[in-house]
């Protein structure tokens, strides 16, 4: 067992040092967690919301008990019939009590969709902020790409400065040995 957390632990740090020395993919891993946080926070939503719904409908239906053994009291009462008034008002009493509860949570439930809807919010906020910041990495790479390009295509009778042709190789190089690190990486993880 030792063996493998030793192992799990190294390639979890190449991959931390891989995805520090390539900001643009640690974003892309970034918006693609946010993603999965807000489809997650919007399940939850869903389920809060059949909760909710669920402890309306049961509230109604006790307020429905109320009313017909407030009725039935009333009614007792009227004929002088203690005999089913008295209990009858301790099942109504018993029914308001499950009614309070039920409402308790019903408030409970509220403040948690409440909450819920502001995280989805602060994610989404977030995710986008993510996206421009991908967007504008992918834009940088993309002019870097072109301007590599355009300095390898130098024509034969225009001289390169030396330090700009070994910078943008330099460049190429890590570039190419970053994508096979990563490419080992996975048919390492794929074993």
């Amino acid at each position: 067992m030792g063996i493998f957390d030793d192992f799990s632990k190294f390639l979890e740090e190449r991959l931390d040092e891989f995805l520090r020395n390539n900001p643009h993919l640690e974003l892309l891993v970034l918006e693609d967690k946010l993603l999965e946080q807000e489809e997650s926070t919007l399940r939850l939503m869903t389920d809060l919301k059949q909760q909710e719904k669920q402890l309306q409908d049961e509230i109604l239906g006790i307020a429905r008990e109320i009313q017909l053994w407030h009725l039935r009291i009333e009614k007792a009462k009227a004929a002088g019939r203690l005999d089913l008034a008295e209990p009858a008002q301790n099942h109504e009493a018993s029914l308001l009590r499950q009614g309070n509860q039920s409402w308790g949570q019903m408030e409970v439930l509220k403040e948690r969709i409440k909450q819920t809807q502001e995280l989805q919010q602060k994610i989404q906020v977030r995710r986008q902020e993510v996206q421009t910041k991908v967007a504008a990495a992918q834009a940088a790479r993309a002019a870097a790409k072109s301007t590599s390009t355009t300095e390898t295509t130098i024509g034969w009778n225009q001289a390169p400065t030396e330090g700009r042709n070994v910078t943008s190789l330099e460049q190429q190089f890590r570039r190419w040995e970053a994508e096979e690190e990563l490419e080992q990486l996975k048919r390492n993880l794929g074993r």
